[in-house]
């Protein structure tokens, strides 16, 4: 018998019970939670990238921390996993409504979106992300006092919202109200300092306006 040769129902057996030690079940919203924390930045990753899947507005305060993570990925998963977080209004309907309102401004067909995110808004109107978007899209289309009003119901409906708070920026900047437009730019970035884009305009305001970045 050649000692090389391993009969196939060991090798079999080997190979199941491999599977079965390297396949792990993925994390419970409660364990991403907890892992949040773990000074593994590996763990910190895989949690916040899990809580885009199963976490839930309860959730966002734990994720808006991990923004201010000394990993670069983990905060990259961590804002990936408030838009999805926000984007899930809990009913399959107004989903459906709001992926086609998406689709819309992918095409910029401009009134069109305006009138399915305003349906959700009907339906559901403590869905912030609908208002948020049509304050997009309001802006998209130059209607720069109607996308602020929309915004002002996003930030009633959820006061971390950083798009939100850029989108203010944005607005007050074509308005050229600089002041404003610093003033809700150093908002934007103390909920969410990853944002360059944000970053490099509040920069250039503090230099026009003679402002210090220490008083924020």
């Amino acid at each position: 018998m050649n000692p090389l040769r391993i009969p196939a129902c060991i090798l079999l057996a080997a190979a199941l019970f491999s599977g079965a030690a390297i396949a792990q079940p993925p994390l419970s919203r409660t364990q991403a939670l907890q892992r949040l924390t773990d000074a593994d930045a590996a763990k910190r990753r895989e949690a916040a990238a899990r809580l885009g899947e199963v976490g839930v507005m309860a959730d966002v305060t734990a994720l808006v921390k991990e923004l201010r993570d000394d990993d670069e990925e983990a905060r990259a998963y961590a804002e990936q996993s408030l838009w999805k977080i926000w984007e899930r209004s809990g009913d399959k309907n107004v989903d459906a409504l709001y992926r086609k309102g998406m689709q819309q401004m992918a095409a910029g067909l401009g009134d069109e979106a305006v009138e399915t995110f305003t349906r959700i808004i009907q339906m559901k109107p403590a869905f912030a992300e609908a208002w948020n978007k049509r304050a997009t899209v309001h802006f998209m289309m130059g209607e720069y006092e109607k996308s602020l009003a929309d915004c002002d119901e996003v930030m009633k409906r959820n006061p971390y919202h950083f798009g939100a708070l850029a989108g203010y920026f944005q607005i007050y900047m074509e308005l050229e109200d600089y002041e404003r437009a610093l003033r809700y730019g150093r908002r934007a970035l103390a909920v969410n300092p990853n944002m360059d884009g944000v970053k490099n305009g509040v920069e250039t305001l503090e230099r026009r306006l003679g402002r210090s970045s220490q008083s924020i």
